[in-house]
């Protein structure tokens, strides 16, 4: 399984991501072709090696062709596309019609994140930070680059946001910037660093869209690293985005999940059962109870809840209005689950369905449900353990 692992200890922009992918070999012939006409208006792009923080990297540049010499940079005036007029710039361009989808539903969505901060309609929205042709050529082009790898999974770090103010045409604003912040939600970010906007509206837009998990690097055998360069090169930090690719033995769907733990030793136990039923119906994945022994010798219950990060608040407002708990641990966890299925298997009993669990495409487990088993026993009047192997029997022979 292709792993990219993109490490933003440095935030994310649509440069630096796209940047970082040429590093790792992404042809700038076939990026270029994919863009098409997009770049009308006497622009074209090209990579150039830089050094940010004593680190080389990739730095992409929308430039100004047809002049003799190094080529100008294109300017960034905000162009004030409309979501309409960038879906026309879009359908210029090469891509595979997934592709072409796929960006057009990137910018939908920041022209939705825009729309609700600025109180008007999607239609009138006009991408301010977003609608220069370089800040196009990031997204789009970010859309083949990933397309064109093909990674299997990709994991991001938690972003790093930066400090400070930035300046934006409606004014100066606190970084993070609101379509940023907006964009990074229930995403894990921290600050640290020179003050100076780390995470652009771009760069969160592509790494909350193509992320499936963020945490630490995942296990993996790494094959290939790139760097893309930002803009600036402040001192003391490497203005650099860091995409590993890597393999990994692991075939199965992996998530990052948050796990939730408190110990409680003086509650009336006839709460624990409604308990989990409020944490289960507030979406929490499981549930479990595990006999401690605390200080002073006094048996408790370790409280064990998995969820996902976004429900946080939810299971934990339960825990302390339900529970007698002062406090809770948080952390988060990557979970590998099998792929499953049902299948229907005829039995003398009648018919009964099978759990399934795949693993790289083999089936690695097959149970009867059991529900279907306790159902048809109490109706035949007969032992779930004879109507269990009933179904193990039928499943069996259907597979020879």
């Amino acid at each position: 399984m292709k792993i990219l692992y993109l490490d933003c200890f440095s935030g994310a922009s649509g440069d630096m991501i796209l940047g970082a992918l040429a590093d790792l070999g992404l042809p700038l012939a076939d990026l270029r072709r994919a863009l098409g006409s997009l770049t009308l208006g006497g622009y074209d792009i090209d990579v150039e090696r830089v050094i940010r923080g004593g680190i080389g990297a990739a730095k992409l540049r929308v430039a100004e062709h047809g002049h003799e010499g190094p080529a100008h940079p294109a300017p960034h005036p905000h162009g004030h596309r409309t979501l309409g007029e960038i879906t026309e710039l879009i359908e210029r361009s090469a891509l595979s019609q997934a592709g072409r989808t796929r960006a057009v539903a990137l910018f939908r969505r920041l022209a939705e994140v825009e729309a609700a901060i600025h109180q008007v309609p999607v239609e009138r929205v006009q991408l301010h930070e977003v609608s220069a042709i370089d800040s196009i050529v990031d997204i789009v082009g970010a859309v083949f680059a990933f397309e064109w790898l093909a990674a299997d999974r990709i994991v991001a770090s938690p972003l790093n946001v930066g400090r400070g103010t930035v300046r934006t045409a409606h004014g100066i604003l606190p970084v993070p910037a609101p379509a940023t912040a907006r964009l990074l939600e229930g995403v894990p970010v921290f600050s640290a660093g020179p003050e100076m906007e780390m995470v652009t509206p771009t760069g969160a837009l592509l790494v909350t869209a193509y992320a499936q998990a963020f945490g630490p690097l995942p296990a993996m055998r790494m094959e290939k690293i790139g760097y893309g360069a930002g803009d600036r090169d402040p001192a003391g930090q490497a203005n650099v985005l860091r995409a590993i690719l890597g393999d990994a033995d692991a075939p199965g769907p992996i998530e990052r999940v948050l796990v939730v733990e408190c110990e409680i030793d003086d509650m009336n136990p006839q709460i624990f059962g409604a308990l989990m039923e409020q944490l289960l119906a507030a979406g929490a994945l499981d549930v479990y109870y595990t006999p401690i022994q605390m200080k002073k010798s006094r048996p408790a219950t370790l409280v064990t809840v998995i969820g996902h990060n976004a429900d946080r608040e939810r299971l934990a407002a339960i825990l302390f209005r339900e529970t007698t708990t002062l406090g809770l641990r948080y952390q988060e966890v990557d979970r590998e689950r099998l792929d499953r299925d049902l299948v229907v298997v005829d039995t003398p009993f009648g018919p009964i369905r099978m759990k399934i669990a795949r693993r790289g495409g083999g089936v690695v487990n097959a149970a009867p449900e059991f529900d279907d088993c306790a159902r048809v026993a109490h109706e035949r009047q007969v032992a779930i353990k004879d109507v269990q192997a009933m179904a193990m029997k039928a499943y069996l022979d259907g597979k020879r």
